[in-house]
């Protein structure tokens, strides 16, 4: 029997970390690798460590996350020619990574020696150990940077330090290096998660910072190929694509006046999930692509099955995501057992002059909406299709429960609520439900030869861009420093908006109209473990109505001050931000709360807004994983299971699990879903723009139930519902979102 030297080393190393973790039985684990009689290496010792990971001892996952870490020490040291094991020189690093064309040069360009010598002192190794194994796993596999032979370069707290830096090198010199600090304040201690995108790209030669866009297709030929070509050219730089098809003519109505020519939206949804297939996402993953149709639409039925497993090839798109475009009145239809008219929007645009997608009912019950669809029901010229409504609500089902999918926009609350409706219309969400912003498709207007070359001139549309960042609430507000983080974090967002580079002309456009950012949370169970708040219970919705009360206050704020700063957005002038409309509609200014929301109301009417758009929670499981918390503002799946990614399969334990919090973290599935929807929709009100927010259901559960879930959520004002998880359905997950 012989032990390695690296084995040695770490099994020195284990007993080091007994003063740390006393409750562990480190002897028992020393004696069995002491007993093996081949060699060890460091990989064996971590999963040692991992085969003792339970809900009894969950601790052994941070030791084996420091064991992994002294590997990454090492393998960086290696590569970077140095003597010592973890942190050596940041300016070296940086100086390198920029010559092998891995790092931007503007990371030597735009700071000294000096600035990144000094900003090289700030970096706190320490703050490494805040890891559990998965998350540390995860991010050395996926986003610090390495040399193009796959060798390691990058530690934790670099990755953190560079991000800060590329976010912040557009400041003033005379604050910058300050506002660095502040990030990688954030950053480092886990208070925060920036989006998938900018932890894997921020600071590197290629790749987008943005996570989420939102194409509206108009009906042509050119439009649609047009998106397509976008599509593809996001989908390669990393980006998660929600695309509106309710424009396009139905099957069966008429081109150029020939009867019948279309095919209506199957075939084009085709190409996307070929597009989604072949052009992935920086070789990581196939590219996600969701496709949203208008519940009016004649083409609904074959929309809502063409994920489905059974039937005709030839109408399925298994790799792409759907979602139904939902008013109030046809709830109110599926809810009262009335019939619903599907029509054709070519034929509806031809005879009567308008576009039924362009209206939303200004109140509940009342308004334009139903005012033109009644009108098009009514008029005997157009023709239509009459169905139950109900058995329209029975495919949606049907296909929920096969696939997760489809997920459900109720846009009249989504316009109604629409900060921006002075400047547009919002059609759809994006593929992970949480975005809702004011849309237009691109028009090709001419195509001409000039001076030997094929002009092609467009009006560009609003192409809809967010930027992610997510709270992490669990270490945030334990530690109480959420005034202080949102002030960093809404500057980090905003700046990403200046400083991407997005590869769709249109979306540039759209993202400096708006500024939009989408300051999200995770960590929501988490939280309430360590609390002591019961999921299901009347404290836990008025928690979430307080807390994210207050997180709105801090966004707000910190939105208004940057636009004191630096100008508001654009398209300020005649939105609901300045004349106030915007915290009418969310009764903040009715006295009964203990925040000055009438002060700052003022205060964003005279000064302005800095961002359109600022608040959106994502899925963010990937990041929250990271961050050793529980993802968005879902509850756990389990206690104890595996995570099981690309190339790995290790256990995780739910987050400070121990005695006492062991009692609140109650599966998802066990969860009676009423409670989660009015948390929900006390959390919505302070939300601007939408929330994920999965159902999770028994593979038992009986239609009328489920059916019950979705008309409660509608009429508790939830804008989008994300994924209906069964527990018998193998659900995708989205990662695109992920912040």
């Amino acid at each position: 029997m012989s032990i390695s030297s690296e084995s040695g080393a770490a099994l020195a190393y284990i007993t080091e970390l007994k003063e740390d973790y006393p409750g562990l039985s480190f002897d028992a684990l020393a004696k069995r690798i002491s007993s093996q009689v081949s060699e060890q290496s460091m990989d064996d010792m971590i999963l040692e460590c991992l085969a003792n990971v339970s809900e009894y001892e969950p601790e052994w996952s941070f030791v084996a996350a420091r064991l992994h870490l002294k590997k990454l020490y090492k393998e960086s040291m290696e590569s970077r020619g140095g003597t010592a094991e973890g942190y050596n020189s940041f300016y070296r690093l940086i100086e390198y990574m920029v010559s092998a064309d891995i790092y931007h040069g503007d990371l030597l360009k735009l700071y000294s020696r000096e600035e990144i010598d000094a900003l090289g002192e700030v970096i706190v190794p320490e703050r490494d150990q805040l890891f559990s194994y998965i998350g540390v796993k995860m991010l050395s596999d996926r986003y610090l940077a390495r040399s193009r032979s796959g060798a390691l370069f990058e530690l934790p707290q670099e990755r953190f330090m560079v991000i800060a830096m590329t976010l912040m090198k557009k400041e003033p010199c005379s604050r910058r290096i300050d506002l660095i600090k502040e990030a990688y304040w954030a950053m480092s201690n886990l208070y925060m998660t920036v989006a998938t995108p900018t932890l894997s790209n921020a600071g590197k030669n290629w790749g987008q910072l943005s996570s989420c866009f939102i194409d509206t297709v108009d009906d042509s030929l050119q439009s649609i190929y047009n998106s397509n070509t976008d599509i593809a050219n996001l989908s390669k730089n990393g980006g998660g694509i929600g695309v509106y098809l309710g424009k396009i003519r139905s099957r069966g109505s008429d081109i150029k006046g020939f009867k019948g020519a279309s095919s209506g939206v199957i075939p084009w949804m085709k190409q996307l999930n070929n597009t989604a297939v072949s052009v992935d996402q920086l070789g990581q993953r196939q590219g996600a692509v969701s496709v949203y149709l208008d519940i009016w639409h004649k083409d609904i039925f074959s929309f809502l099955d063409a994920k489905l497993n059974n039937g005709d090839e030839r109408y399925r798109t298994h790799d792409l995501f759907t979602g139904v475009c939902i008013p109030d009145l046809f709830m109110e239809q599926v809810e009262s057992r009335g019939t619903w008219h599907l029509f054709d929007p070519h034929e509806v645009r031809t005879v009567m002059g308008y576009s039924l997608e362009e209206f939303y009912d200004e109140q509940k019950g009342n308004g334009s909406f139903r005012e033109k669809y009644v009108e098009c029901v009514q008029d005997e010229r157009l023709s239509k299709q009459e169905v139950p409504a109900i058995e329209i609500m029975k495919s949606i089902m049907r296909s929920q429960l096969e696939t997760g999918t489809p997920f459900m926009f109720y846009r009249d609350e989504v316009n109604r609520m629409n900060s921006n409706s002075h400047r547009g219309m919002i059609y759809c969400t994006n593929l992970c439900t949480e975005i809702t912003q004011n849309q237009s498709p691109t028009i090709q207007t001419e195509e001409q030869w000039k001076d030997g070359k094929i002009i092609i001139e467009k009006i560009p549309g609003d192409f809809v861009v967010c930027n992610l960042s997510s709270i992490n609430l669990a270490r945030a507000v334990t530690h109480d420093v959420l005034e202080r983080l949102i002030t960093i974090q809404v500057r980090m967002l905003d700046n990403v908006i200046d400083i991407n580079t997005i590869p769709v002309v249109q979306g540039e456009i759209t993202n400096k109209k708006y500024r939009a950012i989408g300051l999200g949370t995770f960590g929501w169970h988490h939280l309430l473990a360590l609390k002591g708040i019961k999921w299901e219970s009347e404290e836990a919705v008025g928690y979430a109505d307080k807390l994210y009360e207050e997180i709105a206050f801090y966004s707000i704020r910190a939105s208004k001050n940057l636009a004191a700063e630096k100008g508001a957005f654009p398209l300020f002038a005649g939105s609901d931000w300045e004349s106030g409309e915007y915290f009418q509609k969310r009764n903040y200014t009715d006295g009964t709360s203990s925040l000055p929301w009438n002060g700052l109301r003022n205060e964003v009417a005279g000064i302005g807004m800095r961002n359109g758009y600022v608040m959106a929670v994502a899925p963010n499981a990937s990041t929250a994983l990271i961050a050793g918390s529980t993802p968005s503002i879902d509850p756990i799946f389990r206690k104890f299971y595996s995570e099981e990614k690309k190339n790995y399969r290790i256990p995780v334990t739910a987050p400070d699990l121990n005695e006492s919090t062991t009692w609140y973290y109650k599966s998802a599935y066990l969860m009676d879903q009423e409670w989660s929807i009015k948390q929900n929709a006390a959390r919505q009100r302070h939300i601007d723009q939408s929330i994920s927010f999965n159902f999770y259901i028994q593979h038992t559960i009986k239609a009328k139930d489920l059916l019950a879930l979705h008309i409660t959520a509608w009429k508790s004002g939830l804008k989008t519902t994300y994924y209906v998880r069964s527990t018998s359905s193998d659900i995708e997950e989205c990662e695109s979102c992920a912040s």
